[in-house]
């Protein structure tokens, strides 16, 4: 019985070096973790992971793990299957196709604008302190509409999020449930927070545009509490995946020699005489997409997903059970030494195969990968055109801390105004 349980420590003591240390010598592609009575086991083959993400759902489907994000996020897109996540994806994927989201990029644009001349009064800032309510603001023009969210709204809703993330991502590989007294002392601990982003919710509900995904959600006859849920989920993923990710753009923007004004001068190339973003032009900025991807490579805000097994199925030469989960980390896929030459480094100028997947692959990969592109991509072009940053803090910086999401270490940036920026030979 003791061996079930011989992975549960270390994993708990550093589970981003454990998985590393679990890829090799496996060449089938799955290596069991003894991480309680459960059936657990890593997926380490790139395209096996592809092909359990593309699985039939009566086979492979999202299981107990995913579950466990209910407290947090509810029933959702995101933690449903069947028909019913189907029917609100494809509501989802027609609001948030990168094609449609293109009609926000002023407006995203002037919210990360305003962003950079705070960094500029601050002159010194915590990078994720900057980018986390920043990303709440980019993913509620895009999905809301401007100006629903005030600035008090943010920061409920991010201090919320933070009060019990870290809870949650204890809880996810607990091998035994709470006794019934835990569980509800835990239900109590945790109603503030969930009673405080509902009622930002309720705020947005009030203010979002006509032509909002909100708006397109309420003709799906779902309940208040279901689209309370799906609002949440789509704010708290947008502030994860942006707000996180986009505290490694800013670090790099910072350390690379070279990297700041190159991504500047591809602003340049891209902007009309107003010094404005053309929407049409942001898939030729290729630095500034290089540089996005390469973080996401790096710093996958999705460290891990999960699928359980629903019905006996083979695969990789091992006949597995219903009950058995499996995890596919991008974390560990995208540094594994396999599929990627020096992959603790970063480089501008990778390949990306099959072990790049930050955002999942297959018919339930994230919803919103385009705008999550756009918008970081924005920040990017942005920020390089108009400040100059240099880290205050040590270099290297170290590597993020894991929970719900990756949450990126304090790092300490300072900022000035770019002497060269793109509005100034605008104006010129």
């Amino acid at each position: 019985m003791m061996r079930w349980f011989l992975d549960v420590e270390p994993f708990r003591r550093d589970p981003l070096q454990f998985l590393l240390d679990r890829t090799f010598g496996f060449p089938e592609g799955l290596e069991e973790l003894a991480l309680g009575p459960q059936a657990y086991y890593l997926v380490t083959d790139p395209k096996l992971a592809r092909q359990i993400l593309k699985s039939d759902e009566d086979f492979i489907d999202k299981g107990r793990l995913v579950r466990k994000l209910r407290p947090l996020i509810g029933k959702s897109h995101l933690t449903l299957s069947g028909e019913e996540h189907r029917k609100r994806r494809n509501v989802l994927h027609n609001q948030l196709a990168r094609g449609v989201a293109n009609r926000y990029v002023g407006a995203m644009s002037a919210v990360i604008r305003r962003t950079a001349a705070g960094m500029m009064r601050e002159r010194r800032f915590d990078a994720h302190e900057i980018t986390g309510p920043l990303a709440v603001s980019l993913a509620s023009v895009a999905l809301f509409g401007d100006n629903v969210l005030s600035a008090g709204d943010r920061q409920v809703l991010v201090g919320a999020m933070k009060s019990i993330e870290d809870e949650i991502a204890a809880e996810m590989f607990r091998a035994w449930p709470h006794a019934p007294w835990s569980y509800f002392t835990l239900r109590k601990r945790r109603k503030p927070a969930l009673d405080a982003m509902s009622f930002v919710v309720q705020r947005i509900r009030k203010n979002a545009a006509e032509s909002s995904i909100l708006r397109s959600l309420e003709t799906l006859d779902l309940t208040n509490e279901q689209i309370r849920d799906e609002i949440l989920t789509m704010l708290l993923a947008g502030h994860h995946t942006t707000g996180t990710a986009g505290a490694w753009i800013l670090y790099h923007l910072a350390v690379q020699p070279g990297l700041a004004d190159a991504i500047a001068q591809e602003m340049r190339e891209i902007t009309d005489r107003d010094g404005e973003v053309v929407p049409s032009r942001t898939n030729d900025a290729k630095m500034s997409l290089a540089l996005v991807r390469e973080v996401l490579r790096l710093y996958p805000s999705a460290w891990w997903f999960s699928r359980e097994v629903r019905r006996t199925v083979t695969l990789a030469n091992r006949k597995l059970r219903p009950g058995t989960s499996l995890i596919i980390s991008p974390w560990q896929m995208h540094r594994d030494s396999r599929f990627w030459n020096d992959p603790h480094t970063f480089s501008i100028d990778r390949h990306y195969g099959d072990a790049y997947m930050p955002f999942g692959a297959g018919p339930r990969a994230c919803v919103g990968m385009g705008v999550a592109m756009l918008e970081l991509q924005l920040l990017s072009l942005e920020i390089a055109a108009s400040v100059e940053l240099s880290a205050a803090s040590p270099t290297p910086a170290p590597w993020p801390t894991p929970s719900v999401t990756l949450v990126p270490p304090r790092i300490v940036l300072e900022a000035s105004v770019r002497p060269d920026t793109a509005r100034a030979r605008s104006a010129a």
